[in-house]
């Protein structure tokens, strides 16, 4: 990777220096690491990873859960998952791509066996950049929309229907006829006649609020399910377009300078910190040898959570107020993902005396947050791409980084057809939920109860010093036993409360929910694909090869030698000898 030219795009730094000699020429001259570089700052490392960590999920799927699950109990769960399993896989990723600067996938040199599960974060990683782009396509459109003396979901417009309106809608009424008989009739027959209703007789329903009118007729264009796709929405699609224009020209010189309950909390952790997704496994791999991963995590996992707890309290009192003029409940204008970013925000805003400018300043924030962390998760594929062929990455890392945001455009185009955001939150349920799961679990138990959670302990002392035992007591508590447990009976509940996934309460066709699953198989696939050819390339009887692909290979270690002490003084130089090959380490390297 290379230096931090440009954090994000619209933190843009002065120019590194780079060695004139290097053929990749992201490689600076300070740098430790002179065939991958460095971060050239601490903090732009960790302004990457809270970029990273702290995205759109924060603003909509946070205050959303948080209300579900009870309002102010729900941060009890959500502070305990953090601490149980949050923490503590975030830790493990950042020090695991940092003591071997490698990406995702390569750095299972440390067990072949499970290299699989790498390429599942980074399949993962590319479902979820197709549709995450999508909503920051959203976002460049309502903040062009903005531009406008008056917001054009203000009021109902040419596009509403008679059901639009921001107070509830009088639907029947009793009426006195000339016989002196009172009857309930329907409001629209008593207009017609020019008649009056009774005071007080009038009953009532809550009205759709222009902004979700508007999210859906004018935004969308929503058709009415899945089977209906529509045509291209061409002014989304050209907002997806600049989204991956200012994604490539950001990084094609790298990105561098009750049961329920407890399920909502740890998926909301695992989507919040992006843990295993691969990105923060990529970043850390760029750190110098020494960097205190610790005291990162931890100072990144607080910040994340913070800034979701304080995008929770701003919203509860707009939603209140909503709930109130609308004569909806709460929980009716509380809704879930994508309508709370587009529909309640946008309809707050426009309350405001001067929501123009409001209204620009908010999704202007929403795209600075999603591109954040899309740039890291793009990183994610490139390193992935830079680990596995390091020659080719040198001569060619421009034309493969744009031709990598090239295709996933392509793949977003059916999220931006008329019915494209049932293809956003169809891709959003399957593959950010289970997926997600089975791979940190698989990533926990390979690391810590076959390579060795002691051995593992050790190689993070290498990098950070040596502690006392009285510091690793709850790491080695969360690593070796709650978080894999907790993780597994989250994955089951998860499996047996299963329910078919549905949009604006409008179901999914079969076909669709069989492709979700589809998309499942086809990222985890990979993980006894890939223990089988590892197995077949071992030598031996059939014992001896899995033993084999349970040690680490001889290229696992430090990338420089002058950090691999006397531990790995015997281990393969990493730029030796390819992944392919499943030599196991030397003795001077004893197994847990």
């Amino acid at each position: 990777m290379d230096k931090l030219k440009c954090l994000s795009f619209f933190k843009c730094r002065g120019k590194e220096k780079v060695t004139a000699s290097s053929e990749n020429f992201h490689v600076g001259e300070t740098d430790e690491n002179q065939d991958r570089g460095n971060w050239s700052k601490k903090s732009d490392y960790l302004l990457s990873m809270v970029g990273y960590a702290v995205g759109l999920g924060n603003v909509w799927r946070f205050p959303y859960l948080t209300y579900n699950n009870g309002g102010g109990a729900f941060l009890i769960p959500y502070a305990i998952m953090l601490a149980l399993a949050g923490l503590p896989l975030f830790f493990l990723e950042c020090s695991l791509g940092q003591f071997a600067s490698l990406g995702p996938v390569s750095v299972w040199r440390i067990l072949p066996l499970f290299q699989g599960v790498g390429i599942t974060m980074v399949l993962i990683s590319i479902f979820v950049t197709i549709y995450y782009n999508v909503i920051i396509a959203y976002s460049l459109y309502y903040m062009f929309a903005s531009f406008r003396s008056e917001l054009p979901w203000k009021n109902c417009s040419y596009w509403a229907d008679e059901n639009c309106s921001r107070s509830p809608i009088v639907t029947h009424c009793n009426i006195s006829t000339n016989s002196g008989e009172i009857i309930r009739v329907n409001k629209s027959w008593v207009d017609i006649n020019s008649l009056n209703c009774i005071n007080g007789s009038e009953i009532y329903q809550p009205g759709q609020l222009p902004s979700e009118q508007y999210w859906n007729k004018v935004a969308l264009q929503r058709s009415s399910g899945m089977d209906e796709t529509g045509v291209i929405v061409w002014y989304l699609a050209l907002c997806l377009l600049l989204a991956w224009l200012i994604v490539g020209a950001a990084l094609f010189k790298g990105i561098k300078s009750s049961g329920k309950v407890w399920k909502d909390a740890a998926t909301q952790i695992f989507y919040s910190l992006s843990v295993a997704w691969g990105g923060l496994v990529a970043l850390s791999s760029y750190n110098k040898f020494n960097n205190n991963c610790f005291s990162d995590a931890i100072l990144v996992c607080l910040t994340n959570c913070l800034t979701s707890v304080f995008a929770g309290f701003a919203i509860f009192s707009i939603l209140g107020h909503m709930a109130h003029i609308s004569g909806k409940e709460v929980a009716q204008v509380v809704k879930s993902g994508f309508d709370l970013a587009f529909i309640a925000y946008p309809e707050a805003l426009a309350q405001l005396p001067g929501g123009p400018f409001w209204s620009i300043l908010f999704f202007f924030m929403l795209l600075t947050l999603g591109l954040d962390s899309q740039f890291a998760s793009i990183e994610t594929i490139t390193t992935t791409i830079q680990d596995l062929f390091p020659k080719v990455m040198k001569k060619m890392r421009v034309p493969i980084t744009l031709g990598c945001c090239l295709v996933l455009f392509l793949l977003g185009l059916v999220c931006v057809t008329q019915a494209g955001i049932y293809w956003v939150h169809l891709i959003d349920h399957f593959c950010a939920g289970w997926g997600i799961l089975i791979a940190a679990i698989l990533e926990i138990i390979g690391i810590i109860w076959i390579y060795g959670g002691n051995r593992f302990i050790e190689d993070i002392e290498m990098m950070i010093g040596a502690k006392r035992w009285i510091f690793w007591l709850w790491w080695r508590a969360c690593w070796f036993v709650i978080t894999p447990l907790l993780l597994i009976a989250i994955l089951i509940w998860s499996l047996v409360k299963f329910h078919r996934p549905n949009y604006a309460e409008i179901p999914y066709p079969d076909w669709g929910v069989a492709l979700g699953w589809c998309m499942i198989i086809f990222c985890i696939i990979w993980i006894p694909i890939m223990a089988v050819i590892k197995i077949i390339q071992a030598e031996g009887n059939i014992f001896q090869r899995i033993v084999s692909c349970c040690r680490p290979a001889s290229n696992w270690g430090p990338y420089l030698e002058r950090h691999r002490g006397e531990r790995y003084k015997d281990m393969v130089d990493p730029k030796k000898e390819t992944d392919h090959e499943i030599p196991t380490v030397s003795g001077s390297r004893k197994p847990e």
